[in-house]
């Protein structure tokens, strides 16, 4: 929030719900929030409902002839067939006809609705009535029904109409097509028509005159600094009503409503906000850099027999382009880049050469990027062709070495190398090359360790929540390959224990070998300690393996390749783990032959 909503036309039972919305985003800013009434139409309606029930041994032969049997039979005749008495045949197929599954003439005939009941093994029961209640909401321009009436209450609030030009045709609940209509009961969530079921709508009637209805909306008028764009909101509570305000933007687009008229907000005053809002958020840009550049003259200022830990060096236009690819360079173990924009300007060939060779040291690469607050509203997305060529660059075990996500909602530009360096500033990344024309661009490289960190744990906690909601999909849709894209953000934030903690709790051993991976890649760049008690949690897994699991080699040749990288630098260590049981899993898997040593094997270089 940028101003307080005191100073705004906001009524005071909403200020709440303007703090919610404020709180979503810093870049949000609610201009006014006003409350009115509007009608809806609510019309009692009886309907007729049948459902199935089994059918007996002689309703379903009966049935079962009329459709077989060629040409279909009398009554007279099926009786002769049946050796009974036609009295009975007769009962039952009036039984029949009355409930619509055989038709009024003779010979037998099945009814479209009969065969299909009797395709579930059933017939249908008598109809019976139920009263319910069909409401007529103007501002979504749908019908609803319910089972409970709504009830008659008095609203002294403006009433929208008198602003905007609503629709309050009646409609004709009587002369809707009954298909519509059972439609409608379907979408309102109400068990009253199932067809898959047997339960159908057979009739709808209305009952008694229409009544008008009052209820509450709020407006919303709302900015948003980041994609420097004016929305109108409308809800009923907290729920959105999206139709009425896609609606009401394109009315006010359209130059067909009064923002002054309807919520005393005039242009100047949107205009005001607007300016005065920007200001405001380049001035807290430019705070948080004059920040890191105050901090950096802090510390260069103490006492020369103090160690300085760290600097901040302002860079501006040319220098930042060469100092970037120098960072990248220097990169061991893992780069977090956030680009509000990313294109092939920058990621061209030599770019993508270079993070190949980061990928080939084992370095981790995090992308994030997004500036709209939906990902469908960004006006320049990311090329298809880029983000392809990105996620095709793997570590040399295979696993996708780069990471990119549409992380949104923001327009911070920054670059965190292995926790130790940090660039940020006004320069953007991954679309702008700044090797041509200047720009009065300037960007700060910090390697202060304090803020550093700040700016690290910001970026990963993005990430983070990212691959957290990554996993939910996983898990719903039991998602292999978004699955390895989730492990590989999880290892490249050095969160491998929880990688390992949820294939665990969800028994996707299948995952096991991927992992094994993503912690050889820890391991190589030192992420991972040798003594890391995951390794330990990973060989107790083994117990719940078959050999004859499809991805066993891959197991064996990921355990192989664990084993020999702690025994590079740790052959205690390694030996440790291959306790007595671990020895007898290992064999058991073939990850070892019985000639093996345990001396002999952590020998083993893959």
């Amino acid at each position: 929030m940028f101003f307080a909503s005191s100073a705004k036309p906001i009524d005071d039972n909403l200020r709440n719900f303007v703090d919610e919305i404020e709180a979503q985003s810093p870049s949000l800013s609610v201009l006014t929030a006003r409350q009115f009434r509007y009608s809806l139409r609510q019309t009692p309606v009886e309907l007729n409902i049948k459902e199935p029930r089994q059918f007996n041994v002689l309703e379903e032969f009966i049935i079962r002839a009329a459709i077989e049997f060629q040409p279909p039979p009398t009554e007279d005749e099926l009786a002769s067939v049946l050796g009974l008495d036609s009295v009975f045949i007769k009962t039952t197929t009036a039984t029949l006809r009355s409930l619509q599954t055989l038709s009024p003439t003779s010979p037998l005939t099945v009814t479209p609705e009969g065969r299909s009941f009797y395709e579930k093994g059933s017939v249908p029961q008598p109809p019976y009535p139920i009263q319910i209640n069909a409401i007529t909401d103007p501002l979504s321009d749908k019908i609803t029904f319910q089972s409970e009436s709504l009830n008659e209450t008095v609203i002294n609030l403006p009433d929208l109409a008198d602003f905007i030009t609503i629709d309050n045709t009646i409609a004709d609940i009587a002369s809707l097509p009954l298909e519509k209509i059972q439609k409608s009961i379907q979408a309102s969530g109400l068990s009253l028509h199932f067809p898959e079921e047997g339960k159908i709508v057979t009739s709808c009637k209305v009952l008694a005159s229409t009544q008008k209805i009052w209820r509450k909306i709020s407006l919303f008028v709302i900015f948003d600094a980041l994609e420097d764009k004016l929305s109108i909101q409308i809800r009923n509570g907290k729920q959105i009503l999206e139709s009425a305000s896609n609606w009401l933007e394109v009315l006010y687009t359209e130059g067909k409503i009064s923002l002054q008229a309807l919520c005393k907000l005039s242009t100047e005053a949107i205009n005001f906000e607007r300016e005065a809002i920007l200001k405001q958020k380049n001035n807290e840009i430019e705070a948080r850099l004059e920040n890191i550049r105050k901090k950096a003259l802090e510390t260069a200022t103490k006492a020369s027999d103090e160690k300085v830990l760290g600097e901040a060096v302002q860079l501006r236009d040319g220098q930042i382009s060469q100092v970037f690819s120098e960072v990248l360079n220097s990169a061991k173990s893992q780069v977090i880049i956030y680009s509000p924009w990313v294109n092939q300007a920058v990621v061209n060939e030599k770019f993508l050469s270079l993070l190949q060779k980061l990928a080939n040291r084992g370095v981790w690469i995090l992308i994030g990027h997004g500036i709209a607050w939906q990902q469908e509203d960004e006006d320049k997305p990311i090329p298809p062709e880029v983000e392809k060529k990105l996620r095709a660059i793997k570590t040399p075990d295979g696993l996708p070495s780069i990471q990119v996500f549409w992380l949104g909602d923001s327009h911070v530009k920054e670059v965190v190398v292995d926790k130790e360096i940090h660039l940020c500033g006004s320069h953007n990344w991954l679309s702008y090359r700044g090797d041509y024309l200047p720009r009065g661009e300037s960007v700060y490289k910090v390697t202060i360790p304090h803020q550093v960190q700040e700016a690290y744990e910001f970026l990963a906690n993005r990430f983070q929540t990212h691959a957290q909601n990554l996993w939910q999909n996983v898990l719903e849709n039991r998602d292999y390959k978004l699955a390895v894209e989730t492990l590989c953000v999880w290892g490249a934030l050095g969160m491998e224990d929880i990688a390992l903690k949820e294939i665990q709790q969800n028994n996707w051993l299948e995952l096991l070998p991927v992992w094994l991976n993503v912690a050889l890649q820890g391991l190589k760049s030192k992420n991972i300690q040798a003594d890391s008690g995951i390794f330990k949690t990973a060989l107790s897994l083994l117990n719940q393996v078959s050999l004859e699991e499809v991805f066993i080699e891959l197991l064996q040749q990921g355990w192989r390749k664990i084993i020999g990288a702690i025994a590079i630098n740790h052959p205690e260590t390694a030996l440790n783990l291959l306790t007595d049981e671990v020895w007898e899993q290992f064999l058991r898997l073939n990850i070892v032959q019985e000639s093996d040593s345990r001396n002999d094997f952590i020998l083993y270089r893959p």
